[in-house]
């Protein structure tokens, strides 16, 4: 029933273990903050999360911000992996058998995908919502704003590179290793129903980020990234296509900022609802390519004798 390099656990069973270790990350990150910010902050835990959101310490924002993710994100997938794989990081889908076509594809789809998402913005900003539900989202919004912008500072070249490091492929490594490494992977396996599996890990992805106005948009994130890895067996490209869609965004800060606007009107990224429907059709017919070029690499690295269920689980 467990052939190939499984210990025997059940992939409903590993879902479960991913889930208790996520919230034990959740407070071993929490815990693990308060030394961090006594060493690298004020020395002073009572305004705490007022001095997070200053650029005064910004550096012991950043550094808790990766280390939190890390413990959140990465180390509960990998020890999940770990626990019920003999090879936890092929397990994941780490592997290097990927082509330049799929690379060059995965960022195209996930600039198709940002555009879809960054239109479905405006859906949600149009929907009704009583006076009292609309005030608490929109703290919610301004909020992640402000988070974003205590570690988002970039006001040389250098602390541009730094922000790619910490907000670019830091988090999509840690993510996507927890969502579509270890979540999707473990519900498409445990249900044999991949669409299920990639539509419940992109709602709890869009969930984790605690925003009402940038819940579609994170799905449509989600999804995207879930057929990348789905499709081509490999996590690097939907790390890389994670990280390309967050290196956009801190790309477009960081000029944005240097023509005099601030951080708050550039990380306003919403466009039209009718390009994101012409983003939709160019992402179908672009996943077929990809399906395509994707199953011809695998048939060249996998071998023909191979039919092991770990191996054939996204066939």
């Amino acid at each position: 029933m467990y052939p190939g390099d499984s210990k025997g656990i059940s992939y409903t069973s590993g879902f479960f273990i991913l889930i208790g270790l996520w919230v034990g990350g959740l407070i071993a990150g929490s815990v693990l903050a308060i030394p961090i910010w006594l060493i690298l902050g004020s020395g002073s835990l009572l305004d705490m999360g007022e001095k997070m959101l200053s650029p005064e310490y910004v550096n012991a924002a950043r550094v808790i911000q990766v280390i939190t993710t890390a413990f959140v994100f990465f180390l509960p997938a990998y020890v999940t992996a770990q626990i019920i794989n003999k090879k936890p990081a092929a397990f994941l889908g780490f592997n290097t058998h990927f082509t330049a076509n799929q690379l060059v594809v995965s960022c195209a789809l996930i600039f198709l995908g940002a555009v879809v998402a960054s239109s479905s913005a405006q859906i949600m900003e149009a929907i009704p919502l009583p006076a009292g539900l609309e005030s608490r989202f929109r703290a919610m919004e301004d909020s992640y704003a402000a988070q974003v912008e205590s570690i988002a500072a970039m006001n040389s070249f250098e602390e541009y590179v730094l922000a790619l490091i910490m907000i670019a492929a830091l988090p999509g490594l840690f993510e996507e290793v927890f969502f579509r490494g270890g979540m999707q992977n473990l519900l498409t396996r445990a249900t044999n129903n991949v669409w299920l599996a990639i539509i419940i890990t992109s709602i709890v992805f869009s969930l984790v980020h605690f925003s009402f106005y940038g819940f579609l948009a994170r799905i449509c994130l989600g999804i995207v990234l879930g057929l990348i890895f789905y499709y081509s067996k490999n996590l690097w490209l939907s790390v890389i296509a994670h990280f390309v869609n967050n290196a956009i965004a801190v790309t477009q800060m960081y000029f944005l900022v240097r023509e005099g606007k601030s951080l708050r009107e550039a990380m306003d990224d919403k466009i039209a609802p009718w390009w994101g429907l012409l983003a939709v059709v160019a992402l179908y017919f672009l996943f077929i390519f990809f399906k395509r070029i994707s199953a011809a690499h695998l048939a060249t690295v996998t071998p023909p004798d191979n039919t092991a269920k770990d191996d054939q689980w996204m066939s």
